[in-house]
């Protein structure tokens, strides 16, 4: 039911709620809400609000049922939104929609286009919103986690930005600590032609090939250097192999659609003074106490099960630390909604950030409230492969990386010139990225390779892309003007399985909307998959290209608006919408 409707309806059950209140002096009512009924034939929309209210208000349900939809008949506009409405139950009110009111959907997604369901620009809950995601350490390869997180961030933040939120996408990159100090290290080694398995191969090094490349590179860029100090020689090994990663992560992004406003540093927090500010303002309120030789941060106040350290008693900081500098930023820099994408394993950190945003806030004046920053943790990704799991690649040396990923369900092959491989690459991000996004993000994911290769309905992906397509080809062989279509009979559509098609596409706005709140871009897989199967029912029930003229352009019309918001949800999942396959 479309939004306009649903709130017209919504508007006439509460006025005739408030005329029964007032012809018997009962108290106020609580807004109706409208349900679709689980049986089709038992209507378009529902209404319990008689159920609901019968005891408060002392009268039976189905009585009061009877009365509201008495009341409501007599309201101006009903019946060109309602064609009939029964009791069922005891005391569920039932409606069915007029069909002009079921086939406004069609003129208003054809003239809506790309932006049918959407909020404009400032309508939105918050001005603004702040997504963080991937934020992998430049340390190696992207794994499957942060194909995860790449495709469930981008989804959701194009997602708000339908609900007229303005969206910055970021990307925090840990350049600083152990892991950076470990990645010199590794480097350093195969520069003096050690190997994982050698005797003298650091214990903390990383394994993968990737490091081998980086040793190479920066043999062939830079060199050793005689004229710098053991500790300058590490310095300038750390410097490239950061760099050398952060640029091969752009690039795996780019392949995978992906792009960033902002890379933010963590060793920016430190040089510019931030992480030690934030030390200073939790001390200063009383916030953190001293013992055996450790800073620590009182915690439980905010609910967490025991007090964190913050300052070792190395005098280092403990990594929730730069933590809470970097979301204190992200406040000052007016963003009203904060999202983080992380995995599961990140669980620990949200009380302690959270707790130490409370402090700063109470020192600083700042009003943050106590579930900021909000968080979607996803859980593994198990990948399959030839009916076997996949648990290393050569790359990455003890994961499987996202450019993997891609290139194996886009099934490149090294025989492929440039343009075959293009359209594989694009095949396997598509199916990466939707499939990544299909399942709930705290749910176990397993990634079936040999699946995402399928050409047929049991690939979802394609599935939804071949019905795309599929309309595009009726369209390319009617041949005629997409002006003509605005203007199709649209009462012609009395079929049962458009009526299932039209109730789908109404369903579009209210989804974005849900899923935008919930933080749920699987959501909008479901719907596009439901979609697909409804347009795939009615292709089958009834013909299209008919002879009858008038017939013929209510059935393309709606099978237009059918592929524009085929369109419209594949874009927003970050996925292609092929015209031909």
């Amino acid at each position: 039911m479309l939004l306009t409707n649903k709130n017209h309806l919504i508007e006439m059950l509460s006025a005739a709620l408030q005329g029964i209140a007032q012809e018997h002096g009962l108290g106020d009512a609580p807004p109706p809400r409208l349900e679709r009924p689980k049986a089709v034939d038992h209507g378009d929309v529902a209404c319990n609000i008689a159920l609901q209210l019968s005891k408060a208000w002392k009268l039976n349900p189905r009585e009061l049922a009877q009365q509201l939809v008495e009341r409501l008949q007599k309201q101006p506009g009903f019946s060109n939104l309602i064609a009939s409405c029964e009791i069922a139950g005891p005391g569920f009110i039932n409606f069915r929609l007029a069909n002009a009111a079921k086939t406004a959907v069609i003129q208003e997604i054809l003239s809506a286009g790309p932006t049918f369901g959407e909020l404009a620009k400032g309508k939105g809950p918050v001005a603004s919103a702040m997504i963080e995601f991937v934020s992998a350490n430049p340390t190696g390869p992207l794994h499957v986690g942060h194909g995860r997180q790449a495709a469930l961030g981008d989804a959701l933040a194009n997602l708000l930005a339908t609900q007229g939120i303005n969206v910055h996408r970021e990307f925090y990159y840990n350049d600083a600590g152990v892991q950076i100090a470990n990645l010199a290290l590794s480097v350093q080694a195969r520069l003096q032609g050690l190997k994982p398995g050698d005797i003298q191969w650091p214990e903390q090094a990383y394994n993968g090939e990737y490091i081998a490349d980086i040793a190479a590179a920066y043999k062939a860029d830079i060199g050793y250097r005689s004229d710098l100090s053991e500790q300058e020689q590490v310095e300038a090994i750390r410097h490239f192999a950061v760099t050398y990663l952060r640029n091969e992560q752009d690039i795996d992004l780019k392949t995978f659609g992906v792009k960033f406003d902002c890379y933010y540093l963590e060793s920016s927090l430190y040089t510019d003074g931030s992480v030690g500010q934030i030390v200073q303002d939790l001390q200063g309120i009383g916030k953190t106490y001293e013992s055996e030789g450790a800073l620590w941060l009182k915690t439980t106040d905010d609910g967490d099960d025991k007090d964190r350290v913050m300052r070792k008693t190395d005098g280092s900081f403990t990594y929730f630390v730069p933590d809470v500098a970097y979301h204190a930023s992200k406040w000052q820099r007016g963003f009203e909604k904060v999202i983080n994408v992380q995995g599961s394993d990140h669980h620990g950190t949200i009380a302690r950030v959270r707790s130490g945003l409370q402090g700063v806030a109470q020192k600083r004046g700042w009003e943050i409230p106590k579930t900021y920053p909000e968080y979607v943790l996803h859980k593994m990704v198990t990948v399959m492969r030839h009916g076997e799991e996949v648990k290393i690649s050569k790359r990455a040396g003890s994961y499987v990386t996202v450019r993997d990923l891609v290139e194996w369900s886009g099934g490149i092959t090294p025989e492929m010139d440039a343009d075959q491989r293009a359209l594989a690459l694009q095949r396997g991000r598509d199916a990466v990225r939707f499939f990544l996004i299909s399942r709930k993000a705290d749910t176990e994911f397993v990634f079936d390779i040999d699946l995402a290769l399928q050409q047929n309905d049991e690939n979802p992906v394609f599935y939804v892309q071949y019905a795309h397509a599929r309309i595009c080809s009726i369209l390319q062989q009617w041949g005629g003007s997409a002006e003509d279509l605005k203007h199709a009979d649209l009462s012609l559509l009395q079929s049962k399985a458009s009526d299932h098609l039209l109730r789908r596409l109404a369903e579009y706005p209210e989804v974005l909307t849900d899923a935008a709140a919930e933080l749920a871009p699987h959501a909008l897989a479901f719907y596009l998959r439901d979609l697909a199967g409804d347009f795939h029912t009615f292709y089958n029930a009834d013909r299209v290209l008919v002879d009858d003229q008038a017939l013929k352009l209510a059935r393309l019309a709606l099978l237009s608006a059918t592929r524009q918001v085929l369109e419209n949800g594949l874009k927003l999942l970050g996925v292609s919408a092929p015209a031909k396959m």
